[in-house]
């Protein structure tokens, strides 16, 4: 069975409207995020990391233009692509923790 990030944020915002978050997914978030979040919506951290990661990717493509049109070096274009990348990484790796945590209060027994 195959879950979307979307999919485990619409499930988690359910969740939260309901009022049957546990314990158990506010310790997945802190485990997640590796901090304390209390006071912070979780769904608007989400929303903030996707953003940044567009944003970086955003600016890549930019310099790659840049470079093509012979306005920026090459090695500010290898960096702009490196730093999205990471960003895109760290994307993707939140996402894989919200989907194996989503997984895990699926098999919880009620």
């Amino acid at each position: 069975m195959s879950f979307s990030a979307l999919t485990a944020i619409n499930a988690y915002a359910q969740a939260a409207q309901a009022g049957k978050t546990g314990e158990a997914a506010g310790a997945a978030a802190v485990e997640l995020l590796g901090k304390e979040t209390a006071g912070t919506d979780f769904g608007a951290m989400v929303k903030e990391a996707i953003g940044s990661a567009a944003t970086a990717t955003a600016g890549a493509e930019k310099m790659t233009i840049a470079a093509v049109n012979g306005q920026t070096e090459l090695v500010d274009v290898v960096t702009a692509m490196a730093e999205a990348e990471i960003q895109l990484e760290t994307v993707i790796a939140i996402r894989d923790e919200m989907i194996k945590a989503y997984q895990d209060i699926l098999r919880m027994p009620i």
